[in-house]
């Protein structure tokens, strides 16, 4: 099978023997989309994964990483010769961005899995089996959640937020992570050559005008455009995108009879730009769902690059991952609010309740990932009631004063935090929220 499956990536997906094919880059980005595609595709319910689903995803996955064991790099290192002299010499070493990445994805990879095991055995919940779902929402495919005519438990409730909150800190982890390699990425002539001259001619007249007065505030641009369906926010996205990619040019061209030379100044043009990338920040946090941007699939479809395709792809797909557990678990919060006879405000309101405001500051793929390492562990649902119980119980003999100095040690434990974490915007550049391959690819 191993065999079967590099040879048709060195065929570059060709097995036809035309030499077709496309880029080994490519090739293997399509292959970790395709994998994470039939082995989650389907996984559309609060369970732990199937043991042989989850064993073929480890094997699989594991195979196509294994090529960026031999993308190396020259470093200096020393040795010392049989007389006792010391020199320098180059010696090889894995390229630093994947040995420092790919062990990141993987750690995050085994969480989100793990989170996924955290549900097993869980009875507050369950799902309407197939002839009997009848979802009139958008997610019409989605199974549907039912839950206790009186609403979760107040100990399920609070687990249920705390797993989200640890599988958004995952989110962000491979966001940045995600971010990161794209901005790395170079962008393809081929993209450049189809934008206009302009960004005012990208944007539109009222876009431009918005983004290029004196006074500027990117929520209430937001709010002022109409983004009630994917494609409207895509296509926004496709018109910044292209227009920080012209201004960019632009600022970067001296010759004043290039076509790219500008009349607007630097600190002007540089001032629009930082706008443009801001609302692009917001529209990543406020639409983690949308599709890949023109930009993009161009810069994954001519990228050649075998490391950044496969950081790229692994990342997406856990992005992805974890954006749709996210939304299972969210599902089972809104099943709960409505057996309460919540109102849409008071649901709203709940939900708020610990959420911050989205803020316009970078995620940094680093610092994301030392929070992981010093977030609390995730649990089952037995775990968080036992630590429950066990602090309910110790209460009370504190106040009978029947308390040992253990038994007080453990009072005094750090409870897991309910508190959502502080939401970020997105850094430098967007990738796509599901676990497609751009529509060029295929």
């Amino acid at each position: 099978m191993m065999k079967e499956k590099f040879a048709k990536l060195l065929l570059g997906e060709d097995m036809s023997g035309t030499g077709k094919g496309v880029s080994s880059a490519l090739a293997l980005s399509n292959a970790v989309t395709n994998l994470a595609a039939s082995v989650f595709g389907e996984h559309r319910k609060l369970e732990p994964m199937a043991p042989d689903t989850k064993e073929r995803w480890k094997r699989e996955v594991g195979w196509l990483l294994s090529v960026t064991d031999h993308v190396v790099e020259f470093v200096p290192t020393r040795q010392t010769a049989e007389n006792g002299t010391t020199m320098e010499i180059m010696s090889t070493a894995q390229r630093r961005d994947l040995a420092m990445n790919i062990p990141a994805l993987r750690k995050l990879d085994a969480m989100l899995i793990g989170y996924m095991d955290n549900f097993v055995d869980q009875t507050e919940f369950w799902y309407e089996k197939g002839g009997d779902n009848k979802r009139d929402d958008d997610k019409w495919w989605m199974p549907t959640v039912k839950v206790p005519s009186e609403g979760l438990s107040d100990v399920t409730r609070k687990w249920l937020q705390y797993q989200k909150e640890c599988v958004n800190q995952v989110l962000k982890a491979a966001m940045a992570i995600n971010a990161q390699v794209l901005v790395e990425m170079e962008i393809p002539e081929v993209y450049i050559e189809s934008l206009p001259k302009k960004g005012k001619t990208s944007l539109g007249d009222a876009i431009y005008r918005s983004i290029t007065e004196e006074t500027f505030d990117p929520l209430e641009f937001l709010a002022s455009m109409d983004l009630s369906t994917e494609h409207k926010v895509l296509d926004l996205k496709n018109r910044i995108e292209a227009s920080t990619v012209i201004w960019k040019r632009k600022m970067q061209t001296k010759d004043s009879k290039s076509s790219w030379s500008s009349i607007v100044s630097f600190e002007k043009r540089e001032q629009f730009e930082e706008r443009a990338e801001t609302i692009l920040h917001l529209l990543k946090l406020q639409f983690p769902g949308t599709p890949q941007s023109q930009l993009d699939i161009s810069k994954i479809q001519y990228n050649r690059d075998v490391g950044y395709a496969l950081l790229e792809s692994y990342s997406r797909v856990l992005e992805s991952l974890a954006y749709s557990v996210m939304s299972r678990i969210e599902d089972v919060l809104a099943a709960d609010a409505a057996a309460q006879n919540l109102t849409a405000s008071e649901a709203a309101r709940r939900l708020m309740e610990s959420a911050e405001a989205p803020a316009a500051r970078k995620l940094d793929a680093k610092e994301e990932l030392e929070k992981l390492n010093e977030a609390p562990a995730s649990m089952t649902l037995f775990d968080f009631m036992g630590w429950h119980f066990d602090q309910d119980e110790l209460m009370k003999r504190r106040e009978d004063g029947t308390l040992d100095p253990d038994a007080e040690a453990k009072l005094l434990k750090k409870a897991p935090s309910m508190a959502p974490a502080k939401k970020f915007s997105y850094v430098d550049s967007l990738s796509s929220g599901g676990m497609r391959s751009p529509s060029s690819r295929h």
